[in-house]
């Protein structure tokens, strides 16, 4: 099993200022995949994104900017560990590309950078399966 990168394509009937909107908003992003969101869509900017009921021990998950151009790339890094800086080999990078389509947005998102983690063979395919489950029921067309 390659557990490389993972890549989900589909079309969405908006225009990509409004896609763009959707996938680098805070307001945005809690609407369909954090239970939390804290950060601003400025490049090196370093947020967090929350998962869970917090009372019951939910977690926090640390998430910088990479790259914002709208409409047409939104990217960051996140699961590197708080206080550190955001690199390849402590951060996953997920890359949100938006291209016109008609009179909607065909969207490409890559996730990529699990190998480069340095875990162990079974931590690196739990984390990847379980973001390939996360990314396949957030992605729906």
């Amino acid at each position: 099993m390659e557990l490389g990168t993972i890549e989900r394509e589909m079309h969405i009937d908006a225009s990509p200022e409004v896609v763009f909107d959707v996938v680098s908003s805070p307001e945005h992003l809690r609407e369909w995949w954090p239970d939390e969101a804290e950060f601003s869509a400025v490049p090196g900017e370093a947020g967090r994104i929350g998962f869970g009921d917090f009372a019951q021990g939910g977690v926090w998950v640390q998430f910088t900017v990479v790259e914002a151009v709208p409409p047409r790339l939104f990217s960051f890094r996140w699961t590197h560990r708080e206080g550190e800086a955001a690199a390849p080999g402590n951060s996953i990078l997920v890359v949100f590309e938006l291209e016109p389509a008609g009179t909607g947005t065909l969207l490409r998102m890559t996730e990529s950078g699990f190998r480069e983690r340095g875990w162990n063979e079974a931590k690196t395919a739990t984390t990847y399966g379980e973001h390939v489950t996360g990314w396949t029921s957030t992605c729906r067309d």
